[in-house]
């Protein structure tokens, strides 16, 4: 990585030098609203595709500023795994690295790591969808604002979005001369470098902006196997696991030829090397859920140090036509990636765990997307007007299309033992396509009545292009070659809001979605039949209040929320130990989270959020294989277990019945704070911290006392000066400040555990262009 570490501190170093005489020169601007006020400022959102108050939305929602993200991301952590728990009721984990994030929302997932999985939470980043896993991964910077739309949004953004939303709005161009960027270097030589600038080419005609995202880490886990390599990895070395190097930019560009006509132009990339999740073979010790491997050294035989790497483009073009009482916008969008990830998946050497003398439990996979393509298009015409009557109607079009390769640990090998064959080829296509209509209506200016519905259909197939043949080219797949599931569902929701006054208000709020039928391929490659699971189906409901008191220095916003998924997605393995798809007959849950912010003083701001959770599989049959080796169960299972015999010997299934589902903390609690010392009139020393702390969490569809956390948490610090009337800062900060070695995820049947990033401590200088 040493090439792409220079250049990257160069790139750094270089747009750092650009920026810093402006934005020092920036220093005597005028100060920042927030700076000057006493209360917390409004917070407007677009859950329903138009500027609203959050106050006046009937919909549970989370917002986040992109000065937090920022902060929570300064010691180089991934843009989206970072949010984890920063907003009540989301959860976000990954152990397929920085390419593959998995979202939950209250509760509702998918902890499938197959390359085509779908997901129930949809991420949208400037208003184009993100369907396939690894697009979701694509690093949010130079944002503005992030939305966590809680609950189904099945009307306004269709299908796959039960569980509910993740809503990034990055800085747009505007035709004000406008910048900001912030550098962070700390622990492993981490850097972190953001900023985006921008302003008018024409004026009132055409502006731009450019906005980038360079994050370096050196290398800094050891591999200390000392044996033999059946793959040709050199081992033992220091330092060739835990970096990355992600490099993204993005130019943007607004049009306006008249004052009721935009057009924005965006245009992306992204070069990312880094390694995938470093699973750590026998850190879990039966009857015990506490880890005990070291984070920064293991003991791998094989996968070459967990390489991983994925190039993104996409560009997108919006259009925005005033018509006079009604608003045209169109959004088309195309996305492209293509990359790699190989990994060690027993999470150790089979050497250092032998059974009878012989080394025990090999595992090597890599999934490739050879190409994908997403096409995206939207239309929807919506009043504009100030009347008791809003209304929106649209289409909107969806096209996913790419060739994945799976490959298994035969392919790599350099003994007599490989096998050139020993990968699969998929060719997956996905369209959708959906109408859609919503109308709200105020009564008395108090109350409004929302309802929304929208039809989709939705199509997949996937075809097996090459089977996993023998070392001699013989062909031994008996399944499958050939799948294709259709289905088409109504999606709606009903709401009310009443406005007890000008600073609080009630709402009530009933929905429908739904999550398309999906197809799993990858168990070709272990020459088992593709799987699928029929679509599922979710009706939830909430009410809740938002409010602002106190000359809104206090805002306290709460909801309470009970769901009910049928024909609920699953993920599990079957008796010969090969991962599937099925569906449940339901899954049910309920809980509350709710959000207080406190400005007691000018100097003081204060945050408190928290969620409750209770989740339950419902289906007296579902059974999951538990962890199992050599024929025998390795963790203390607490289901009822029955044993199935196999050619290849036992398979112990569990009963999953009234089990949660996996990643759905009980209860999650995060709080922030900072304080101001005003040493000038246009300075000030400041120290601001943030804590999160996470209840109860059951990481597979079985329980058992290894393979679940309680009571993680993890806090940052960040102490500073700010001047200029806040158009600069330079800070010391400390992201997991105590280096805190928490759980998140687990390989069964190795005991093995995934950790969370280390300590990094670091200095920061950000600064600011208005």
């Amino acid at each position: 990585m040493k090439s792409s570490k220079q250049a990257l501190l160069l790139t750094a170093l270089f747009l750092g030098t650009v920026a810093y005489p402006t934005l020092a020169a920036a220093q005597t601007a005028e100060a920042a609203a927030s700076d000057s006020e006493n209360g917390l400022g409004d917070i407007v959102v677009t859950a329903e595709r138009r500027s609203e108050n959050l106050t006046n939305v009937p919909v549970s929602v989370g917002v986040l500023s992109g000065d937090d993200t920022r902060a929570f991301t300064s010691g180089g952590d991934d843009t989206l795994l970072s949010l984890s728990g920063k907003v009540p009721s989301l959860y976000i984990e990954s152990t397929t690295g920085r390419i593959f994030p998995r979202f939950y929302i209250r509760g509702l997932g998918n902890v499938d790591f197959y390359l085509g999985a779908s997901q129930p939470v949809s991420i949208i980043q400037d208003d184009v969808v993100l369907e396939h896993v690894v697009l979701k991964s694509n690093p949010v910077y130079d944002v503005a604002q992030v939305e966590v739309l809680r609950g189904p949004q099945g009307s306004l953004f269709g299908r796959n979005t039960t569980a509910g939303i993740v809503k990034f709005d990055t800085n747009r161009p505007t035709m004000d001369f406008q910048g900001r960027a912030s550098l962070s270097v700390g622990t492993y030589d981490t850097v972190n470098f953001d900023a985006g600038v921008g302003g008018p080419l024409i004026a009132d005609k055409l502006a731009v902006r450019v906005s980038v995202l360079a994050q370096h880490r050196q290398d800094y886990v050891d591999n200390t196997f000392r044996g033999v390599s059946a793959d040709g990895t050199v081992t033992p070395a220091k330092n060739v696991m835990g970096g990355f190097d992600d490099l993204n930019a993005r130019l943007q560009l607004l049009y306006t030829p008249t004052s009721n006509l935009s057009v924005l132009l965006s245009g992306h990339v992204r070069d990312y090397n880094g390694t995938s999740t470093l699973f750590l073979r026998g850190a879990l010790t039966k009857g015990s859920n506490q880890s005990n491997a070291p984070r920064d050294s293991v003991a791998f035989d094989e996968a070459n140090n967990n390489p991983q790497a994925y190039k993104t483009q996409g560009a997108s073009g919006h259009i925005t036509w005033d018509l006079g009482g009604v608003e045209v916008t169109s959004i088309t969008a195309y996305e492209h990636t293509s990359g790699y990830s190989r990994g060690d998946t027993d999470g150790g050497a089979a050497a250092n765990f032998p059974v009878g003398g012989v080394p025990n439990g090999f595992g090597e996979s890599q999934g490739q997307i050879r190409d994908l393509d997403q096409w995206t298009q939207e239309v929807r015409l919506a009043s504009n007007n100030d009347g008791p009557l809003k209304w929106q109607v649209g289409g909107f079009y969806f096209d996913s299309r790419d060739i994945t390769d799976f490959y298994q640990r035969a392919y790599f090998l350099t003994t007599a033992a490989r096998n050139p064959n020993n990968w699969v080829r998929l060719h997956n296509v996905n369209t959708s396509w959906a109408g859609f209509g919503q109308a709200s209506y105020t009564f008395n200016d108090r109350l409004t009545v929302t309802g929304g519905v929208r039809y989709t259909k939705d199509t997949k197939t996937t075809d097996l292009l090459k089977t996993a043949d023998t070392a001699a080219g013989v062909v031994t797949y008996p399944g499958r070659r050939h799948v294709r599931l259709s289905d088409d569902k109504v999606s709606w929701d009903v709401s009310a809001l009443y406005k007890v006054s000008d600073d609080a208000s009630v709402y009530a709020r009933v929905a429908r979605g739904f999550r398309g039928p999906t197809i799993q391929g990858r168990s070709a490659v272990f020459n088992s039949d593709f799987t699928t699971a029929n679509s599922e189906t979710i009706t939830s409901y909430e009410a809740g209040f938002k409010s602002q008191w106190l000359d809104n220095r206090l805002r306290f916003n709460a909801s309470a929320f009970y769901w009910r998924v049928n024909d609920i997605q699953l993920n599990g393995n079957d008796t010969n130990g090969n991962g599937v798809l099925f569906n449940a007959n339901r899954a049910d849950a309920y809980g509350a989270e709710a959000e207080l912010e406190f400005r007691p003083v000018p100097e003081l701001v204060l945050s408190l959020g928290g969620s409750v959770l209770h989740t339950e599989i419902k289906d007296s049959k579902a059974e999951a294989q538990v962890c199992a080796l050599n024929g025998a169960i390795v963790c203390t299972v607490l289901d009822p277990v029955r044993t199935q015999a196999t050619p290849f010997g036992p398979v112990f299934l569990a009963n999953i019945n009234g089990n949660p589902l996996p990643n759905a903390p009980k209860y999650n609690l995060n709080f922030t704070a900072r304080y101001d010392i005003p040493v000038t009139d246009s300075g000030k020393f400041f120290i601001a911290t943030d804590w999160n702390v996470q209840g109860y969490t059951n990481f597979v569809l079985y329980e058992t006392k290894e393979f679940t956390s309680k009571g993680n948490f993890e806090g940052g610090l960040k102490v500073g000066y700010s001047g200029g009337n806040g158009t600069w800062e330079l800070a010391a900060f400390a992201r997991n400040i105590t280096n805190e070695k928490n759980l998140k995820g687990v390989i069964e049947n190795y005991m093995a555990a995934v950790y969370n990033d280390p300590r990094i401590i670091g200095v920061s200088f950000s600064g600011k262009i208005r």
